[in-house]
């Protein structure tokens, strides 16, 4: 541990300016949107006084920025990110992130010994502390201890040396599984802290009472529980074993008992079974958890109790076996033995009827194997019941006492090949096991809800919402009467269109929220009556209504008080602008707090106040943070200004453009018109597109440098953005998109925005299909730069999502690609919408980028697609970035393909000399390496 007396800045005034500064320039460059700096993840003390949020550059090293919100004070802290805050506010820890220079600096062996710290920030005061190689760290919940986790000590080669020979003389052998470090419990109101070695696993109780910890070290036998009574942090061992390796922990809510695992520390950690126990700590009587035949625990079973500290949670498994070792050739015989020999193949079976395609199965593998399947203890009763199985394994646990909802997708995991994702929904007893039919082949999109009371679920199903009375065992369609549809209207894909979600429940079951695409209804469960809350004014003044500022907790639903007053926010479909509005359960109507032409985001709120946080960002305002009460967000106080990044620089302007599509249809879009814009001058357009865009009218553009043209910097270097939105006809999806994409240039040519010999467009994935695609229908576009594209739908349709081992063919059926046949039944389609088989047609100039490593679209397709055109004569080079997935992740290549975009349509679209990569290409050249 390394200690900084001295204390951080301390800054009084509004502005949050990094140290590095974007100098003052005329234009905007690729190194002002390095080192160009937005808001992570912004994180509110619990009673709502005290903001912490990472402020990262899109290069270099992020900065931990925290704010009282009661008092005038404000730190900045060198390094820090990923901040997490004590209860009350006083202490705001970040992760102190390894500096960007000494990764860049570091051979690929150092690298791998580069960790992270910890950095303490004591609000208080403004001293900080900072700790060193910190695996991990956690405030308990009621901010008055700190447990810091660190990485294990890296042991010098002689001292491994050593211990190897002594591990060799005595057969000990660890795995690093079972290998623990070193715990540092810090009080946060002394400062003072206790030290613990060899911790494999550790945790608080919700109360504030005590700390668990488990520590194992098998090379001295030393096997124990401890607990820490965070009251006088007197530290005891509550148990200790021999030869038993102990496994996860468990803490009660209220602090009265420990569950706990164990299992042979002699046995390798893959194959060692584990038992379950529960240890009273008020009369430190131990409690073995009933065992039945057919299941068991292994090293993945994780515990968790229930907030009322009734019902322990838990995995188990149907057996545990050690990992199959492969033979060996250890003698003369052993050369011609054909088991031995075979037992070296390198073969996968692939079956038809194998549930999973290979692929698939091999990258589910290890997720397999960490499977486990829910049980639970009840407590009082020390009984023990078995709630997950083979057949059903998913189960979702909340706070009910009685029932859970569980999944499977077992009967349909060979048709997500082609059918996309389903699953079959039961209910499940907590106190029996007994599941309980509620759906089959639900799409996976639209989830079932458990009311918190446990006597209703409601589901979507076919454009209608419908509520499962669980004690009638009875169904009633809540909605069929209300002449509105609950299925998305926006849905133009080859499968049944999905629902808008569920809202909160009201108290005691006694209502719940529904969403169409504009209101929310409220619907009595007793009655099944409902009612428009938002009394119709969202679909007549087109705006999206939906629930907001909740406090977010997972394990446990929002329910709201039969009279309650709620927060929403709305969208503006035809002005794209967002607003803050109220409603009171039970009373139609909408009152207005704030809207206007903006983006809003809500992004906090403290779990013990009404204390919110979201960002407020138009085009031309960055999306600094404010701070409100739950009950008056238009009365908001800044407690961020980025946005004076933005004082050095010219900047953009968006608008808002109509026209109507070639079949009639109208259709918005986003025109982002160059700095200094003057009216009646023609600019050259650069096209960026994928499906609905008008919505980013008010969005910031992002500042960074990746796979897709930086908005700012183009606007800055003469060139006007266009965004227009693309609605797709099944069957036809490449000319539906040309459709909409020659319209809306035309448009702007029309209006005189437009060059009409300067109009570039550039698309990735999705988008850099249609961008090939339509290259080939028109030549309305003077340069094309396509990313990751579909060329051929004929031999993607058959390929592998190398990412998750899917196949591709359930995104042609029923996805994204839209054609909503199977390549056998209509072999016209793909071939109709595939680019490669109509490259003789393009006029238009071609830069493809791929990732060689692409594991969503194969990158084959990218090749298929150049030699076509290089075939067939035309103006095509291909950047193959080395050993990049589909969006670029390596910072050297992101920059490179950035520069090379911008120089491509600076030359096809504003006539700049070719730059020599373009014009004669580039020869294969080998270079030292790293060490």
């Amino acid at each position: 541990m390394k200690s900084l007396p001295i204390k951080s800045l301390l800054l009084f005034s509004t502005s949050l300016l990094s140290a590095n500064l974007i100098a003052a320039t005329n234009s905007i460059t690729p190194d002002d949107i390095m080192r160009f700096e937005s808001l992570n993840k912004p994180v509110l003390s619990d009673n709502g006084n005290m903001l912490a949020v990472e402020v990262e550059p899109d290069r270099g090293d992020s900065h931990g920025f925290v704010k009282s919100l009661i008092a005038n004070k404000q730190f900045n802290v060198a390094g820090g990110s990923k901040p997490k805050i004590s209860h009350d506010g006083r202490f705001v820890a970040f992760v102190d992130a390894v500096p960007l220079l000494d990764s860049e600096k570091a051979s690929k062996k150092a690298k791998k010994k580069l960790k992270a710290g910890l950095i303490l920030l004591d609000t208080s005061t403004g001293e900080e502390v900072r700790y060193e190689r910190v695996k991990s760290f956690e405030f308990n919940d009621t901010g008055s201890h700190l447990a810091i986790w660190f990485e294990a000590d890296e042991k010098k080669k002689d001292e491994k040396s050593a211990a190897k020979a002594k591990n060799a003389e005595n057969e000990t052998k660890v795995d690093d599984f079972d290998k623990g470090s070193l715990v540092e419990l810090v009080d946060l109101n002394s400062l003072k802290s206790i030290k613990f070695n060899d911790v494999t696993a550790f945790n608080f109780d919700k109360s504030g009472l005590n700390l668990a910890l488990a520590i194992n070290n098998i090379e001295t036998n030393k096997h124990e529980l401890r607990l820490v009574k965070l009251a006088n942090n007197s530290a005891s061992i509550v148990k200790s074993f021999k030869q038993q390796q102990v496994g996860s922990i468990a803490l009660s809510h209220d602090g009265k008992y420990l569950g706990f695992t164990f299992g042979n520390a002699e046995a390798l950690p893959y194959g060692r079974e584990y038992q379950l126990s529960l240890l009273n700590l008020e009369t430190n009587k131990l409690i073995a958890a009933p065992k039945t035949d057919d299941w068991t625990l292994n090293r993945y079973a994780d515990l968790r109790f229930s907030d009322d500290s009734q019902r322990l949670f838990f995995g188990r498994v149907p057996q545990v076996s050690q990992q199959i070792e492969l033979a060996k050739v250890e003698s003369e015989a052993d050369l011609y033995d054909q088991s031995v020999i075979t037992s070296a193949r390198e073969l996968r079976v692939w079956h038809g009827d194998d549930p999973r395609i290979k692929p698939h199965e091999v990258k589910q593998y290890k997720k397999e194997q960490k499977r486990t399947y829910l049980a639970v203890l009840h407590v009082n009763a020390n009984n023990l019941v078995q709630l997950a199985d083979l057949q059903v394994p998913d189960i979702e646990v909340q706070q009910q006492k009685r029932y859970a909802l569980a999944s499977s997708d077992l009967p349909y995991r060979k048709m997500i090949t082609w059918a996309g994702f389903y699953r079959d929904y039961y209910l499940v007893d907590l106190n029996t096991g007994r599941k309980i039919p509620l759906l089959t082949q639900q799409s996976s999109s639209d989830d079932p809800v458990l009311s918190p009371g446990e006597k209703f679920v409601a589901y979507y199903l076919h454009g209608n919402v419908f509520l499962y009375e669980i004690a009638q065992d009875r169904r009633t369609n809540i909605t069929k009467n209300l002449g509105v549809s609950f299925a998305n209207e926006d849905h133009d894909y080859p499968s049944n269109a999905p629902g808008y979600g569920f809202g909160p429940w009201v108290a005691d079951d006694a209502g719940l929220l529904l969403y169409d695409k504009f209101d929310i209804w409220q619907t009595d469960t007793t009655s099944h009556d409902t009612f428009m809350l938002t009394a119709g004014e969202g679909r007549k003044q087109q705006i999206q209504y939906r629930v907001t500022g909740l406090v977010e907790d997972t394990d446990t639903p929002n329910v709201l008080a039969t009279d309650e007053k709620i927060l929403l926010q709305g969208y503006h479909d035809k002005t794209k602008g967002d607003g803050f509005y109220q409603v009171q359960l039970g009373v139609a109507g909408v009152t207005s707090f704030m809207d206007g032409d903006y983006k809003l985001k809500m992004l906090a709120r403290s779990k013990d106040a009404n204390t919110i946080i979201y960002s407020k960002e138009r085009y031309d305002q960055f999306p600094d943070l404010y701070s409100a009460d739950y009950n008056s967000p238009q009365n908001a106080t800044r407690q961020t200004d980025l946005d004076k990044q933005r004082d050095n620089f010219n900047w953009a302007q968006s608008e808002l453009v109509h026209w109507t599509n070639g079949d009639g249809k109208p259709l918005d879009g986003v025109l982002i018109k160059p700095t200094n814009y003057v009216e009646g001058q023609r600019y050259p357009v650069l096209v960026y597109f994928y499906r609905f865009m008008s919505d980013r009218l008010h969005a910031f553009p992002q500042m960074k440098i990746n796979h897709r043209p930086n908005f700012a910097w183009f606007a800055d270097n003469g060139y006007a953005i266009f965004l227009p939105d693309i609605r797709f006809e099944v069957g036809y999806p490449g000319d539906s998109s040309v459709q909409a994409l020659t319209s809306g240039v035309q448009h702007l040519i029309d209006i005189g925005v437009a060059d009409p010999n300067a109009v570039g467009i550039q698309g990735h994935s999705w988008g850099g299909y249609q961008t090939a695609f339509a290259v080939t229908k028109t030549n309305i576009f003077k340069a094309a730069v396509t990313g990751a594209p579909v060329s051929n739908m004929t031999s993607a349709y058959s390929g592998i999502r190398h990412g998750s081992g899917l196949a591709r063919q359930f995104q042609y059926e029923t996805g994204q690609s839209r054609i909503g046949e199977s390549l056998f039944s209509s072999p016209q389609k793909y071939i109709e919408n595939s680019p490669v088989f109509y490259v003789e047609r393009i006029k238009t100039p071609m830069m493809i980028m791929f990732g060689d490593k692409d594991d969503a679209v194969p990158w084959e397709q990218g090749v298929e697609l150049y030699l076509a055109m290089r075939r067939a004569g035309k103006d095509v080079v291909f950047l193959q970035y080395q050993d990049e997935p589909h969006h670029l992740k390596k910072y050297p290549n992101k920059l490179d393909y950035s520069l090379r975009m911008m120089e491509y349509f600076d030359h096809y679209l504003k006539g700049a000399p070719a730059p020599k990569w373009l014009s004669q290409g580039e020869a294969y050249t080998e270079y030292k390496k790293a060490d």
